[in-house]
């Protein structure tokens, strides 16, 4: 069961961003909706008021369908919201020209300060959201300005002087280009914080690219200069024996012998064996983290480890790494080497685990699946390690917080060695 708060954990930081940005939009209306229509209740009678109130309610709802299209819009999700718009535009002028009727007609005083901010109001508020349907600058003061000409343009039937009617229009233009900055705002800062996570996810994809470019480089290493080797051997004992010569078997024999050699050099750089020193997948494990924009912190000492362990614990490394970056939303990553009791113990914390509700996939490690789980990565770890007699425990340790740890026994000789590397 989902605990209180999960849906907003498990989003990713731009999801947030737009939940927050979707949810200030409709903020907006409530406001439109307190400070127009509920404020109307204490500048005139109750039946007046709740006319009026009405009337913002529905502008004021038609604002936030429309600021939400729109920022489906932004987001490539939705066609441009033009009827929506249409509509906002016919909405704001029927509660305007209403609300300039209920000025001119209903009992003077209070009541046509109630209407006049109605009025001016919902005429701000759509100028300011319609903005987000459309793009460039251009289009939007004029969008802000065209609403600011027919606030002027609808005081004539009120008799309003020429000089109130400019100052309205002007306060129209001042406000509604204020809420339309502020809106416009906004999306820049959802659009730039979706840009920064897909340049995250793309830095995360150029370190994968360069692993597999290095592992390319020590496959042609292994097998550029034997199989060079192999194809000259070739050609000679194909000469040699054209001529009868007996040297002929030698060099196929030498042949074949290059052959095995380039068979076990390929399966130890598939298998991760060549080079697998635990510091130099440390190091390795630090820069794509880096690359990925990913704080890591590394302690402990690795020198004096047999080769098999350092094997072992880099291999638990790299598939922990990769799953951080594959699985995760961490920030920090913290590794951990220490000997304890003739043992090394390997712990790599991050804190991108995800709210599970029981039923999702929780296979590899450094994620936030739940530990146990007979994924294909904790259950390679384990094959791996049990060649050394090593353990695996992988899983959650608190709040946001995945922790996976190995141990391996160390022999006598080489603890001692470690023991003594350590202090």
């Amino acid at each position: 069961m989902r605990r209180p708060g999960g849906w907003w954990r498990v989003k990713s930081t731009p999801e947030k961003v737009e939940t927050y940005t979707r949810w200030s939009f409709h903020f907006f209306g409530v406001i439109e909706i307190l400070a127009l229509g509920v404020t109307a209740y204490g500048r005139t009678g109750a039946g007046l008021a709740t006319a009026l109130c009405l009337l913002v309610t529905v502008h004021a709802t038609a604002c936030m369908l429309v600021s939400s299209r729109a920022l489906d819009w932004t987001r490539g999700r939705r066609p441009q919201p033009v009827r929506p718009m249409w509509a906002l535009v016919v909405v704001s002028a029927v509660v305007s020209i209403t609300a300039v009727v209920i000025a001119e007609r209903g009992p003077s005083g209070e009541v046509e300060t109630a209407a006049g901010s109605v009025y001016g109001g919902v005429l701000c508020y759509a100028a300011g959201v319609i903005t987000l349907g459309v793009r460039g600058w251009r289009r939007r003061v004029a969008v802000v300005g065209a609403f600011a000409v027919g606030a002027g343009l609808l005081t004539f039937p009120l008799e309003m002087p020429l000089l109130a009617s400019v100052v309205l229009a002007g306060l129209v233009m001042v406000t509604g280009g204020f809420l339309a900055a502020t809106s416009i705002f906004s999306l820049w800062l959802l659009n730039a914080v979706y840009a920064l996570d897909e340049a995250k996810e793309t830095r995360v994809r150029l370190a994968v690219a360069e692993e597999r470019l290095r592992f390319g480089r020590d496959l042609h290493d292994v097998m550029g200069r034997n199989l060079a080797v192999i194809a000259l051997k070739s050609e000679l004992a194909v000469q040699l024996s054209r001529r009868g010569r007996p040297e002929a078997v030698e060099q196929m024999i030498e042949v074949q012998r290059i052959a095995q050699e380039s068979q076990r050099e390929v399966r130890d750089v598939v298998r991760g064996y060549r080079e697998a020193a635990l510091e130099v997948e440390l190091a390795g494990a630090r820069g794509v983290l880096s690359a990925a924009g990913i704080v890591s912190e590394v302690t402990g000492e690795t020198g004096g480890l047999p080769a098999e362990v350092q094997s072992a614990l880099g291999w638990v490394v790299r598939e922990a790494t990769t799953n951080v970056l594959r699985h995760g939303d961490a920030k920090k990553v913290a590794v951990t080497v220490r000997m304890s009791e003739g043992r090394v113990v390997l712990t790599v914390e991050n804190d991108g685990v995800a709210e599970t509700t029981g039923d999702g996939p929780g296979d590899s490690a450094g994620t936030g699946g739940p530990a146990g789980t007979g994924g294909s990565g904790l259950s390679g770890l384990r094959e791996r390690l049990s060649a050394v007699d090593g353990t695996l425990e992988a899983g959650p340790v608190g709040r946001g917080v995945f922790r996976l740890t190995a141990e391996v026994p160390l022999p006598a000789a080489a603890a001692g060695a470690a023991l003594g590397v350590a202090s």
